[in-house]
């Protein structure tokens, strides 16, 4: 069981790392929560593998940096889809 869960941990840190990927994006790429997925990178790679542990590790704090960016790039494009709606409704 164990062996198990240190392969995805592995698994999921090359995909990160191979992908520039967030957490949200693995885990619904491997079907795992996000919470597992924090487990996986941050407990068990860091036990299993430190130097794809640290590779992960700046992936994801690059990801978090540029996170409030992402999410008002969201909200823009959200309020402009709404103001298209709203035009062709009237």
């Amino acid at each position: 069981m164990d062996y198990i869960l240190e392969e995805r941990a592995v698994r999921l840190g090359e995909y990160i790392v191979e992908n520039r990927a967030t957490v949200r994006s693995a885990a619904k790429q491997f079907g795992i929560s996000k919470s597992t997925v924090h487990a996986d990178v941050s407990e068990r790679l860091k036990r299993i593998n430190p130097a794809l542990y640290k590779e992960v590790r700046k992936v994801l704090d690059t990801n978090k940096a540029q996170r409030h960016y992402r999410g008002g790039i969201a909200t823009r494009e959200k309020y402009k889809r709404l103001k298209t709606q709203k035009k062709r409704g009237n």
